[in-house]
């Protein structure tokens, strides 16, 4: 199962590279698995959770015009809600100012 997130931003650096240089991210359970071409647009992301019960990966896509792009993929019984609502809550307290509207769509 697949869902997207698209995160509409205002205009500023990469909200991708933000996330992947937060030494913050832990405390959401949340932690880097592999970052391609940091500094370059376009780069990728990819994150997981360190709770067992949170399956799934983050897959983070930054679009120079604000619009940060997420795939969370989940394989096997495990559900998205968990792992989504854990990165939305990071998002909404670690980079609040930044974000004009977040879109959930499951598919």
């Amino acid at each position: 199962m697949q869902t997207l997130i698209d995160v509409h931003c205002s205009r500023g650096p990469s909200l991708r590279e933000k996330i992947a240089k937060d030494a913050k991210l832990d405390k959401f359970s949340l932690y880097v698995v592999n970052e391609q071409k940091p500094g370059r647009s376009p780069g990728w992301l990819k994150i997981h959770s360190n709770l067992p019960d949170r399956r799934g990966a983050i897959n983070i896509q930054w679009d120079p015009v604000g619009v940060l792009r997420c795939r969370i993929v989940n394989r096997g019984p495990g559900r998205p809600d968990a792992i989504t609502g854990d990165f939305i809550a990071y998002l909404l307290a670690r980079h609040r100012k930044r974000l004009r509207a977040v879109n959930v769509v499951p598919r």
